[in-house]
């Protein structure tokens, strides 16, 4: 059985389109392979939309731990030199590179904090 949500990673689409569309909270693999062999025409129109400039999922790695998650990418989001979870310190990753200056990203997935190596 999988969930929703992890169909909705799989077809790499949206939990909001997954639930619009009347994806059940659980479905079989049998039941998930069908969807995707044989997508309906709402499935099948996303996919032909798809541009490939912005992914619809992003795997998030903290970079001290290894801790992942899924998200969904936001915007506003910077390019990330490191990303790690809310509860480690600053002093964990790499010092920038010289003549580099960092800044912190709050609110990345759930539990991370971005920083951004940057030209001073």
């Amino acid at each position: 059985m999988i969930t929703k949500r992890e169909a909705a990673l799989r077809l790499d689409i949206s939990l909001e389109m997954a639930t619009r569309h009347g994806l059940p909270s659980r479905m079989s693999d049998a039941e998930f392979a069908e969807l995707d062999t044989n997508p309906p025409p709402w499935l099948a129109q996303s996919r032909a939309n798809r541009t490939g400039k912005r992914p619809v999922w992003v795997t998030l790695t903290c970079d001290v731990c290894g801790y992942t998650e899924d998200a969904r990418p936001k915007k506003w989001w910077p390019e990330f030199s490191y990303l790690s979870c809310d509860f480690h310190g600053a002093d964990e990753l790499p010092e920038p590179a010289p003549g580099l200056s960092r800044s912190e990203v709050d609110g990345i997935g759930s539990r991370f904090i971005g920083m951004v190596d940057a030209r001073a």
